[in-house]
C-alpha cells in the first residue's frame, strides 16, 4: 500500500508539472492577438494542456533581435512581418523549422504544396495575408467619399488629418501610387534615387497634415477619437472596429499593400519542442480558417480558403474582407520582401530624417 501511495504521489507530481508547462508567443495585440488566441492558444492548450501567454509588442521584431544578442531570450514563438523574418535569419537570430514538422493540408496535400507560394521559409511559416490600407470616417465624408489612394493624398477635396504609420515601408509605396506610378512597377521606381526623391516629396504634400502612428491599435482608435479623419492601418483591425465596434469606418481597397505573416522561433527559445508544438498545430489546415473567424486576413494555406466562412457574428461574410479577394487586388501591391531586406535600414534612416526636417 505504501508503495502505491507512493507511485500515486510521484504520478500527481508529474501530472502537476505537465500541466505547470507554458510557452511565451509574442504578438501584436488588438484585434489580431484576440484572433490568434481563439484560433491557436485556447485549442492547443485544450489539446496539450500547456499554456499560452500572450505577449504584446507594437513591433515584435526589435524586441525579439534585442533577446536574441543580449543572450537572454524570453519569448518561444514570435510572430512577424515577412521581410522582418527573412532578415533576422539572415542574420542567425531565429531557429531553422524543418518542413516536415508540418501538417499536410485536410484535403492530403504535402504542406508545402498546400502553403501559398513562399510561405515557408528556412525560418518561417506564414499563416495570413494582411493588407496596409487606409480606412475613412463615413460621417465625415457622407458624400462622393474617397476611393482611391490619390485620395488620401488629396487634402484639398477631403480636409482633415491623416493617420500613417512612423515608417519608410508602406508609405513610399503609397506615395508613388498616389503619384500614378502603377503598381507594377512601384519597386522599379523605389530601386532609383529619382523614384525615392519623388516618394518623399509626394509624403511631403501632406506631411503637415500626418498624425504618425507605431501600434497597429492606434489607426482605429485615431479615427474613433475624432483625431484623424482618415489613416493608413491594418485591414483586420478597421474590419474588427465596424463590425464588432459598430464604427462608421470605410475601407478602401485601392492601393492596398498586401504580405505575409507568420510564426517563427527566436534563436535560443527556452522551450524549442514545446514551440515546435505550437507551431505545428497553429499552422494547420483548420487552424488557419479558424483564425478567419475573427478577423478578416486571408489563410496562408490554400486548403484553409474553401473553410472560410461567416464571421464569428454568425451572419457577416468574411470573403469581401479579404485582402485577396479577386475585387479588393485591383490596384494592390504585393509587398516586396527582397526590396526590404536590402533597403530597410537606409530608407528608415532617410524617413527619420526626413520627419526631423522643416
Amino acid at each position: 500500500m505504501k508503495k502505491l501511495l507512493v507511485l500515486t504521489t510521484a504520478l500527481s507530481g508529474f501530472a502537476l508539472a505537465a500541466s505547470a508547462q507554458e510557452i511565451a508567443v509574442m504578438s501584436w495585440g488588438g484585434a489580431y492577438a484576440t484572433s490568434q488566441i481563439e484560433a491557436y492558444h485556447k485549442p492547443f492548450t485544450a489539446k496539450t494542456g500547456i499554456t499560452v501567454v500572450d505577449v504584446v509588442a507594437d513591433n515584435p521584431a526589435a524586441p525579439i533581435k534585442a533577446q536574441v544578442e543580449a543572450g537572454n531570450v524570453t519569448v518561444d514563438v514570435v510572430d512577424l512581418e515577412y521581410a522582418d523574418a527573412v532578415r533576422l535569419c539572415d542574420e542567425g537570430l531565429l531557429e531553422p523549422i524543418d518542413p516536415a514538422i508540418l501538417e499536410p493540408g485536410a484535403d492530403g496535400t504535402a504542406a508545402l504544396d498546400d502553403f501559398l507560394p513562399g510561405a515557408v521559409t528556412e525560418c518561417y511559416v506564414a499563416t495570413i495575408v494582411f493588407s496596409t490600407l487606409y480606412a475613412f470616417d463615413e460621417s465625415k465624408f457622407p458624400e462622393n467619399p474617397p476611393s482611391t489612394i490619390a485620395d488620401f493624398f488629396d487634402t484639398t477635396k477631403y480636409p482633415g488629418k491623416r493617420g500613417m504609420r512612423k515608417g519608410a515601408k508602406v508609405n513610399l509605396e503609397m506615395a508613388l501610387m498616389a503619384d500614378g506610378v502603377p503598381a507594377a512597377d512601384v519597386y522599379a521606381t523605389l530601386e532609383t534615387p529619382e523614384g525615392v526623391d519623388r516618394a518623399f516629396a509626394k509624403l511631403g504634400t501632406i506631411k503637415g497634415d500626418v498624425v504618425w502612428w507605431e501600434a497597429g491599435a492606434q489607426p482605429p482608435q485615431l479615427l474613433a477619437d475624432g483625431e484623424v479623419v482618415m489613416s493608413t492601418g491594418y485591414n483586420g483591425r478597421f474590419f474588427a472596429a465596424a463590425v464588432t465596434e459598430g464604427k462608421p469606418f470605410k475601407q478602401v481597397f485601392d492601393g492596398q499593400v498586401y504580405e505575409y505573416d507568420g510564426y517563427a522561433i527566436p534563436k535560443g527559445a527556452p522551450n524549442l519542442e514545446l514551440a515546435k508544438q505550437f507551431l505545428t498545430f497553429s499552422t494547420t489546415t483548420q487552424a488557419l480558417a479558424d483564425q478567419a473567424k475573427w478577423i478578416s486576413y486571408g489563410p496562408a494555406r490554400k486548403s484553409s480558403g474553401p473553410l472560410v466562412g461567416l464571421f464569428m457574428d454568425g451572419k457577416t461574410e468574411m470573403g469581401a474582407f479579404m485582402p485577396t479577394s479577386a475585387a479588393n487586388l485591383t490596384n494592390a501591391l504585393p509587398s516586396s520582401y527582397e526590396f526590404w531586406v536590402d533597403r530597410d535600414t537606409e530608407l528608415n534612416e532617410r524617413f527619420n530624417a526626413w520627419l526631423a526636417s522643416n
